[in-house]
This record gives C-alpha cells, structure tokens and sequence, in this order.
C-alpha cells in the first residue's frame, strides 16, 4: 500500500443503519490519520446506532442526513458534496442501501449524492450472513461492480445476531488500506499529461471514412486518473461518445492529421504523454469531393497511404516527455508489445489483446505493462480501476526516471 496515497484526498463517508455503524468513529480517526480529508453523510437510520454529533467532532465538519435541508439544499447541497468527493465510501452499507443503489434510487441523501457524482464508489457491506449469501443480494452486488464500484470485504465471523458467517464489516483499519490501495496517489500537481484517446475517422468521401472500433473509454479512464491524481489533463479525443470527464481540458478532432497537429501544438508544456488512442495507420490516398455511387462502379479499389506516426513525432522531439504507449493485438501480444516499446523509444507501453468481447467496446479490460527494466500484468477489471491501477504505476515510473 501507498502509505501517501489518501494523502489530501477528499473522501465523502456515507453511513447506513447497521449495528456496524458504530465503527464509522473508527474509520473516520483512521481516514484521517492518513490526511483525508472526511465529509460524513448518514441516513436517518444510522442516527439510531451512532450520533450525529460523534461524526462530527471527529471529521471536524457537519454530517449531511436530510435531502431535502433547507439550509443545504438552497446551495444544492447533495451536488455540492458529489463535485467535492474524491471518492465515495459507504461503510457499513446495508442491503438495503445496496439494493437501492443498484436499482438507481435517489430518494435520500446518500443515494441521490452517489446518483449526482462522477466519483468513483467503495462499498462496504454489513449484514446478516444468509443476507449477503441471497440471491437477489449478489445480484445487487454483480450490478454495482458492473458500474465500476469497488466491492470492500465482507469478513467473515461472528455476527451481532450471534450467527457465524460471512458479512461482516471488514474492520476500519482494513478499510482504510483497501481503499489506499485503489486510489492514485496525488503525485502530480503542477505537471501537465496529454492524452490521446478514441479512434480516428480517415474519410474516403463526404459520407463514409475508415475507421476502427475504439470506444474511447479506457483513453478517458485514464484521463479521469491522472485528473485525480492532480494533473492538468489536456485529452485529445476522435469521434467517440462519452462525456467529458470533470477538471479536464478536452479537444475533438476526426483524422489522425488532426490528431497529430493538436499533440505536436501541447507537447511543449507536456510533462507525461499517453498515447491510448487508436490511429488509424492507413488514409485514402485520394479523397473523393462528392459520394461515390454505387451504380457508378462494379469495384472500388482504395489505395491507401499511411498516417504520419503520432508516438515517434512526440519521442523524436527536442523536448521528450515521458511517454506511454499502447498496443492492441489479436496474436503475440507481448512480442509486438516489446518491439514496438524499444522502436519507438516508449517510456512505458501497456499491451491487451482485442478481438471478440475483448479489448475494445467493453467496459472490461487486462493489461500487460512493460518497460526497459521490467513488467506488470494487470488483471481483468473494470476500466476505470484498471486506469487507476495503471496511473498508479506510470507515476512510479516517471518519477523514479525523474529522480536518475
């Protein structure tokens, strides 16, 4: 675990109605201790197993429980706090909270924040052991890992109920090293990453172009992580559907030219360069002013030409930035990988393998990661994790580059 890794984070406590929630006075010490910073916000059954005012004294701040508080909710309150929150961490979380959140209620104050955030989410459960053991429950949990949320314990043991069994809150301490070890590491205020994302469109006439099946979502994962970890993001993106990620400077551009003059225009003041988008290689030699008819040929042939090569202009500059590549392959994914990390003079170069159900258009993903001096195999997780885990390591390589 990185010991700094919650260092100045911003961590929205939510605490439900469990016997468990007595620990949140624990969890909020330890949160701290390791320079969180701590917002709590409690249902109305939670104010039945722990004070208000405990809460409060020990986060130094007052605890959110009504949606609909005059005071709070004149400033928007819940969306206040959900801009604010780093992350979300709901402990101990019910089965009925996480029943609600699965099914998208936002009906009280916790539910609703979690609805208005674009901050990632940590669930710990608590409940009974045949509880967490139903279906309809595993099912609620298989929904919300689905989204991107991050599943802490439960432990195993005795219970308040005095069964034995598996639901139990993992202890504050554990908590608060599982949650560490998801967040990035704020290493990098004041630096600036570029990052590349999407696909690119090479048009063959006005109507139709080639293109590649990129969805753009692990580029704007990655943008959300070096976001979080307090970058100044500049995300150069082709043709994809996907919001702009908060605190993030975003370009649209259509054709790899495009693409390649708006990375050569940021790369002065670029400290990490992180190349995920998926170029296209080739461009139509020729591009047709009017639609070509279909009555018109029998065949179209298409000579192509290739793309000038974003990654070698940016590593054969004067002015290098640390870079990171990616390789997407259908055979010999570590070959190609190490290949094109040497040939292109990469920092770092992260590898998967794409095909059916893979790679590109799911919400999925494993990673290969090499560099000169060694490797790291990434397991399948959700995008967003995965950016996270990764970024976590880019920080680590650069700085360690940085400090030779």
């Amino acid at each position: 675990m990185n010991e700094n890794s919650l260092q100045d984070k911003k961590v929205v406590l939510g605490v439900t109605g469990s016997i468990a929630a007595y620990k949140a006075a624990d969890l909020v010490r330890r949160l701290r201790e390791k320079g969180a910073d701590v917002r709590v916000v409690m249902t109305k059954a939670a104010c039945e197993f722990i004070t208000p005012l405990t809460l409060q004294t020990l986060s130094g701040h007052p605890v959110a429980i009504e949606l609909l508080d005059a005071d709070q909710e004149a400033a928007m309150g819940h969306i206040k706090l959900a801009r604010w929150a780093d992350w979300i961490l709901i402990a101990p979380a019910t089965a009925d909270t996480i029943a609600r959140l699965a099914s998208g209620r936002a009906d009280d104050l916790l539910t609703a924040l979690c609805s208005a955030s674009e901050s990632p989410l940590a669930i710990a459960p608590a409940m009974n052991n045949k509880m967490w053991q139903n279906e309809s429950t595993q099912n609620n949990i298989r929904q919300l890992r689905s989204q991107s949320a991050q599943i802490l314990g439960p432990a195993s043991g005795d219970q308040a109920c005095g069964e034995q069994g598996e639901g139990r809150l993992l202890e504050p301490n554990d908590i608060v090293s599982a949650l560490a070890l998801l967040v990035v590491p704020a290493r990098l205020q004041g630096k600036h990453v570029v990052i590349t994302a999407g696909p690119t469109y090479e048009p063959i006439d006005p109507v139709r172009f080639i293109g590649n099946r990129s969805s753009g979502k692990m580029g704007f994962a990655m943008a959300v992580a070096a976001a979080e970890a307090g970058a100044g993001v500049t995300l150069i993106s082709g043709p994809v559907h996907l919001s702009t990620p908060t605190n993030v400077n975003r370009v649209d551009v259509e054709t790899a030219q495009q693409m390649h003059d708006e990375v050569i225009k940021h790369i002065d003041n670029c400290d990490l360069f992180i190349a995920c988008a998926a170029v296209a290689d080739f461009r139509p030699q020729q591009l047709e002013l009017n639609k070509i008819k279909k009555m018109e040929k029998d065949q179209l042939p298409l000579i192509l030409t290739p793309t000038l090569d974003i990654v070698s202009a940016v590593t054969g500059g004067d002015k290098q930035p640390f870079v990171v590549g990616f390789a997407a392959e259908t055979t010999s994914v570590e070959t190609y990988a190490k290949d094109k990390l040497k040939r292109k003079k990469l920092d770092m170069i992260a590898a998967n393998q794409v095909g059916e159900g893979r790679g590109f258009a799911v919400d999925e993903n494993e990673l290969q990661v090499f560099w000169a001096e060694g490797s790291k195999m990434f397991p399948m997780a959700p995008k967003n994790q995965l950016a996270r885990d990764l970024m976590t390591l880019i920080i680590e390589r650069y700085n360690a580059k940085d400090t030779t």
